[in-house]
């Protein structure tokens, strides 16, 4: 029989190093408030570990009148804060230990001044209820209200929000739906509801079934939120009514003494969920109307892999149209024809008739004309072009074709990504558009330099006139001879023949016919060799230009993306998901 193991997720630590890696990979590209929002989260973890573990901080957050400070005193069994109905009573907060041996470190960091140990046990009768029930280990802060007129009583809220282990919600049956309520706090932190608990208090003031119906609307508000099996608990401070099962209820998520790492993991998950929807830096982002730094976000959604084919299509088109415009822009039908008259200039230079190929020579080499043959490379390290080439200069039209083509590549590639990465590809894709006008340049010098390697054939045509040449020289010469011992009278020595025609005279025609006969048909190959060379130039010239698309355009597409696939397998393990 096999044994079904049950698969765990990624640790807490796991975690934390995915969406620091996940902020690394963003800085720059997302926005600083997402970026700092998310090493802020994994900087309060590392902090909040490696203090108490022991102890669970639960607040009781709540607006002015909700009655907190009442419930606050109910719990801790002793009237530790003062309490009112119509203004704030609480400008700090404070806390109740219950076995606060330890918890010194973790209240300066909350920075708590004000701290009470809960009623001895051995003294008082009703702390003996407490602690049977679990709160040792509890450590309870009453929060000053977050709506008070007072802006440092808000700025309290929101801090300790964001730091304690469990948010105690406290609520009335008058202001219950209040939106700021719901809007600054309850709906950003709906993906903390496992570290959250709602009291509607003061339903001692209700008759039964209005409490009933309080609590219907209350829960209906709360699904609204996104906060659906959200504990929502049914209190009174003044008559006791639930304070039972509020105890019960704290008794159990302190003795588990796994609260701080629910929120530490509900924070990861959030703070990753803002990395995933957040704009580029340029965009300014408000503050939402004060909502904490830690509220919901939208989950991204990553490109399905199945569209990888199709994209990988159209990112193939999107390069090949890159190289087309670049080789049109850099003159490369131009370099060709050159190429290929450059070729039957030389190839005349070379094998032509001795007698007139040097007439050849008054004419510019078309290659050279251009500064393309005389360009290899030297004289510098690593084998960079000295000066520029001649080739025309690319159009404006063409110089816009060249931009349109660069952009095409990056929105190719960022097609389908979250907005911000959607920039930073399109960004990547013209991060060094500047130096594509000097690097194809380069790269047409560089490779028209190989049309105007001379072929092994010209040699041997070359030393082959020169052998018909002397032979024409010497019928010259030796016919010279004769007329001059003709002219002086002096007597003829025996004069071979070739049939009719004396060898002199063969040498003579026969050396200057063969010389022509050879330089045209050494032109005709080398107009099919220039056509050659011109076409295999062509190719060469295209396979360079798309190389420098490819090292200058296509490889930074290619590394964003490569960070965004880095980027996204972070957040996924961040979010506990991998």
């Amino acid at each position: 029989m096999k044994l079904l193991r049950r698969k765990e997720g990624p640790s807490l630590d796991s975690r934390l190093a995915a969406l620091l890696e996940a902020a690394t990979l963003g800085e720059g590209r997302l926005s600083e408030r997402a970026v700092s929002g998310a090493r802020a989260v994994a900087e309060r973890a590392g902090v909040r570990r490696e203090l108490s573990l022991d102890h669970t901080v639960a607040a009781l957050a709540g607006a002015t009148g909700s009655g907190k400070s009442s419930l606050y005193n109910a719990l801790a069994g002793e009237d530790l804060a003062d309490v009112g109905v119509t203004r704030p009573t609480t400008s700090t907060a404070q806390a109740a230990l219950w076995d606060g041996e330890g918890a010194g470190p973790l209240l300066d960091w909350l920075d708590i001044p004000r701290r009470h140990s809960a009623a001895d046990p051995a003294a008082d009768p009703a702390a003996d209820s407490a602690a049977d029930q679990g709160l040792s280990g509890l450590v309870l802060l009453d929060l000053p209200d977050h709506d008070s007129i007072r802006l440092s009583h808000r700025l309290e809220v929101d801090r300790l929000v964001e730091q304690v282990d469990l948010l105690v919600w406290v609520v009335d049956p008058q202001k219950y739906a209040d939106a700021a309520l719901h809007e600054r706090y309850l709906r950003p932190l709906a993906g903390h509801r496992d570290v959250m608990v709602v009291l509607l208090n003061q339903v001692d003031r209700l008759p039964p079934d209005a409490v009933d119906r309080c609590l219907r609307d209350l829960r209906r508000l709360l699904d609204d939120d996104g906060l659906p099996g959200i504990p929502v608990l049914a209190v009174s401070a003044r008559t006791g009514r639930g304070l039972d099962d509020l105890r019960g209820l704290l008794g159990e998520r302190v003795s588990e003494r796994r609260s701080w790492s629910a929120r530490l993991a509900a924070d990861i998950t959030t703070a990753a969920g803002h990395l995933a929807t957040a704009d580029p830096p340029q965009a300014v982002e408000g503050d939402g109307g004060g909502a904490l730094a830690l509220g919901r976000a939208e989950s991204g959604e990553v490109e399905p892999a199945g569209e990888a084919q199709a994209g990988a299509k159209r990112m193939a088109g999107a390069e090949r149209a890159l190289t087309g415009t670049l080789c049109a822009a850099a003159g490369v039908p131009v370099v060709v024809e050159a190429v290929a008259k450059g070729h039957r200039h030389r190839a005349v230079v070379a094998t032509g008739w001795p007698v007139t190929r040097w007439i050849r020579r008054f004419r510019p080499d078309p290659l050279r004309r251009l500064r393309l043959g005389g360009l290899a490379p030297k004289g510098r390290p690593g084998g960079e072009i000295v000066g520029r080439t001649s080739v025309p200069a690319a159009s404006a039209v063409q110089r816009a074709q060249v931009e349109t083509a660069v952009r095409d590549v990056g929105e190719v590639a960022s097609a389908g990504l979250p907005g911000a990465w959607a920039v930073s590809v399109r960004q990547a894709a013209r991060s060094r558009a500047r130096e594509l006008a000097d690097a194809v340049d380069r790269a047409v010098a560089t490779t028209s330099a190989v049309g105007t390697r001379r072929p092994r054939w010209w040699r041997a045509v070359n030393g082959l006139q020169w052998l018909v040449f002397a032979a024409m020289l010497a019928g010259a010469g030796w016919l010279g001879v004769l007329f001059a011992m003709d002219y002086l009278r002096l007597p003829q020595p025996p004069l071979p023949t070739a049939g009719a025609v004396p060898w002199p005279t063969v040498l003579l025609v026969g050396g200057a016919l063969a010389g022509v006969l050879i330089a045209l048909l050494s032109r005709l190959a080398a107009w099919a060799g220039g056509r050659r060379r011109a076409r295999r130039t062509a190719r060469a010239l295209r396979a360079s230009i798309g190389r420098v698309g490819r090292e200058l355009v296509l490889e930074p597409v290619e590394a964003e993306l490569d960070t965004y696939a880095r980027f996204t397998e972070a957040l996924d393990l961040a979010r506990g998901s991998a």
